[in-house]
Formats: structure tokens, C-alpha cells, sequence
């Protein structure tokens, strides 16, 4: 009998999955558009669901859409042991973000049923609803409200660009997966390794295969809305103009030259930029905007997230200016046991491994508050990601399944 579960993985089996998981939101260069809750990703879970069933596992979605794949345990009262990611993308994403924790996972399940072994705990792989907050946000709004960190209620209502809401949006996943078994939020859980692309340069410029995450960094985001006046843009004076757009761009620098950092250290971006009526010959009336914010450090990140409204007001010029603050995840560290299990796997398989932070955040996140959690990190190229020219190699997808395939055995096997 093999001693390690890895041994039974199957790499090639990992890499189509991926391709084939790709061709669900395909876009023209390569890349992925599967919003959340969206036909493309019901299509891709549907896809998920079947291969899961080719080794008898078992199915479930609860009231978030979260959808579990669920390997039986020999003692299946016991919590189980959870890992996967997330199968949504950005409009313009990657075939690798968060599919590939997920595809991982699904390999790992594979290759213990390979083995002829069961360990103690059942083995779930989980794709997280909506976690990159590219159609409905906040993201990670699955794993939040899995972990009690959002209620249900609160989700359901937040609406997307179109005014569609959640609950409306859900509503055809459920039924769609309406013969699958229910699952309650917030069950117990033993632990949750998560495995992702770095989405950073680190690893591939050390050339290690294998992160070993030890954290993720803090972030706030906000909504600022700024309100001015339509007027025609050949009779209005500049002394009479409430120009949205310029007092916007005034808000947007004056919040660059504050929050940047000489040590380049902390990560500020003004992702989403929406200019009402948007037409050529009216000033602009109204503007929103984004504001995301992210530090190791937890007093930097505050002290830098109070200063959005200040400054918004401050810079506003002739128009009104309203800051909502959207989100606050503090910076976290992952437990030491779970990293070391990391580290013991990746060296037995001999592959070079490093610890990292990761400054973007993950489902891993969440899940941190409601069990013991990790993350396995493999190398993409030069660090490209929410991105269509996102890459990674087969040989490092395999890798990782690897490593995530003997920590969930050894983990799920525990007394």
C-alpha cells in the first residue's frame, strides 16, 4: 500500500479539468468571464458535480450557493476537513484564479479514492459563492456568511451594475441544483486548507514550487459618490459648472499623494470609475467610484482608511461628496500547526518551498475565524492575475495537488 496519497494523483487528469473548466465564460485572448451566479458558472458547477460523481462523491449547495463535494470519511460524524476556493472570475480573469484550489481539490479527492484508503473525516472540496466581488460586492460573501461574518439577509439584497440582486440571482443556481442535499451554514468544520495561484512574483523569481502562506494582509474599501450638476457644456461658464468628473479627479489625487508610500508598501487602487450622464457635450453630474486599501499592518491600515472621508471632503471642491465605507478585514496570521503541514508535505516530495504573506485576500480569510486554516501557494508567471495572460505551468499545478492531497489525508486521518 502507497504511503503517501500524492502518489495517486492524477496530473494530467488536473490539467484538463482545468481547461475544460475554462471553456465555461471563455473570452477571446485566452482568458475567463464566469461572474457570480451567472448561466456560465451554473454550467461550470454542473460540470464539477458530474466529475465529482465519478467516484461516488456526494453533492451539496446550501442557502449562500456554496457548493461542497463531499468524500465520506470512516467516521462521517465527525466534522469534516474542508478545501477548495472559488470558480467566479473577474470580467476579464484567468483560467487559474480560484479554479485552480478548486480542481486541486477535486484531484486530491480523486486520488485518495485511488488509493483505496479512507481517512477518519470526510474530505470536502467547497466552491465559495462569489468571492471576487466583481459582479455583487463586497467578495468572499460565501465564505462570509458560512462563517457568520455577514448575515444571509444582508447578502441577498446588495444588487449588481444591472440592479439585479443576489437573492434574484441565487434564485436560478437553487433551482438548477434544486435534487442536490441542503446543507445548514456555519456547520463544524476540523480545518480548511486553501490552495491558489500566488498572484505575486515571489515564487517564480525564487524559484520555489510550493508558498507556504503565513497570512493575509489587511484591506478596506469604500463606495464615494460625488454629486454634482448636469449643465451643457457649450453655454455654462466654468464659474457656474458643479463638474462632477473634476472635482472627482481633484478627490482621486489628493487621495494618491496621502496614501502612497515612499517604501512602496502599501496598496492603494481605484478599480471601478463611473461617470454619469457619460455624454460628450453634458457635464458630468455624478461620479462613483471604488477605493480599495490593503496593509500588513493593522494601525497603518486604519490611520490610512480614516483619512478617505476626510480628504474626499477636503478636495470635493463646488460638488457634495458622500464615502461609504464598504469593508474592513484586518490583517491575520495563519496557525503555525497548519503551516508546518505545509512545509513537512512539500519537503517530502522534494519540492523547494518558502513562507509569504499574501496581499490579496482569499475565502481562507474567513474561514480562519471558524477553524484552523492555511494556504498552499504555486509560482504563476510574472506574477500576472486578474488578468486573461494569467499563467501557471503543469508541472507546478501538479505539484501543489500534491502537497494539498497528503496534508488533507494526513489532517483528515487525525484522532
Amino acid at each position: 500500500m502507497s504511503a503517501r496519497i500524492s502518489e495517486h494523483l492524477d496530473g494530467q487528469r488536473l490539467w484538463g479539468d482545468l481547461m475544460a473548466l475554462a471553456r465555461f465564460g471563455a473570452i477571446d485572448l485566452g482568458g475567463v468571464n464566469r461572474l457570480a451566479l451567472t448561466r456560465e458558472e451554473i454550467e461550470a458547477r454542473q460540470a464539477l458535480v458530474a466529475w465529482a460523481r465519478e467516484i461516488g462523491v456526494e453533492a451539496a449547495v446550501d442557502a449562500a450557493a456554496n457548493l461542497y463535494l463531499r468524500l465520506e470519511g470512516r467516521e462521517p460524524s465527525l466534522p469534516p476537513l474542508l478545501t477548495g476556493s472559488h470558480i467566479d472570475t473577474q470580467p476579464t480573469g484567468g483560467k487559474f484564479d480560484g479554479a485552480y484550489g478548486v480542481v486541486a481539490g477535486l484531484a486530491a479527492l480523486r486520488a485518495i479514492a485511488a488509493s483505496g484508503r479512507r481517512p477518519r473525516r470526510s474530505v470536502e472540496v467547497v466552491a465559495w459563492m462569489n468571492e471576487e466581488g466583481s459582479r455583487f460586492a463586497p467578495g468572499m460573501m460565501g465564505s462570509a456568511v458560512f462563517t457568520g461574518k455577514r448575515a444571509l439577509d444582508e447578502i441577498l439584497t446588495v444588487r449588481d451594475k444591472a440592479g439585479v440582486s443576489v437573492r434574484e440571482a441565487i434564485g436560478p443556481v437553487l433551482e438548477k441544483e434544486k435534487d442536490l442535499l441542503r446543507r445548514p451554514l456555519g456547520y463544524p468544520v476540523a480545518g480548511f486548507i486553501e490552495a491558489h495561484i500566488e498572484q505575486g512574483p515571489t515564487l517564480e523569481a525564487k524559484a520555489k514550487t510550493i508558498g507556504i502562506v503565513t497570512g493575509i494582509g489587511g484591506k478596506r474599501t469604500f463606495r464615494v459618490e460625488v454629486q454634482g450638476e448636469p449643465a451643457h457644456a457649450g453655454t455654462s461658464t466654468r464659474g457656474e459648472r458643479r463638474d462632477a468628473l473634476v472635482s472627482a479627479v481633484a478627490i482621486v489625487g489628493a487621495l494618491q499623494k496621502a496614501i502612497w508610500d515612499d517604501a512602496d508598501t502599501v496598496r492603494f487602487t481605484i478599480g471601478m470609475f463611473t461617470v454619469t450622464p457619460n455624454a460628450p457635450s453634458v457635464v458630468p453630474a455624478r461620479v462613483v467610484f471604488s477605493v480599495d486599501l490593503r496593509h500588513d499592518d493593522d494601525e497603518t491600515g486604519r490611520r490610512l482608511g480614516d483619512l478617505v472621508p476626510v480628504i474626499c471632503q477636503q478636495a470635493r471642491g463646488k460638488c457634495d461628496v458622500t464615502v461609504v465605507p464598504l469593508l474592513y478585514d484586518p490583517p491575520l496570521q495563519f496557525p503555525a500547526s497548519m503551516r508546518a503541514r505545509v512545509a513537512e508535505a512539500a519537503a517530502k516530495l522534494g519540492y523547494a518551498s518558502m513562507e509569504l504573506p499574501s496581499p490579496a485576500g482569499h475565502d481562507a480569510r474567513y474561514l480562519h475565524y471558524h477553524c484552523p486554516t492555511g494556504m498552499v501557494f504555486i509560482p504563476c508567471k510574472d506574477g500576472i492575475s486578474h488578468n486573461e495572460a494569467e499563467s501557471i505551468t503543469q508541472a507546478d499545478a501538479e505539484a501543489g495537488a500534491r502537497v494539498l492531497a497528503d496534508v488533507l489525508f494526513a489532517l483528515a486521518d487525525e484522532p
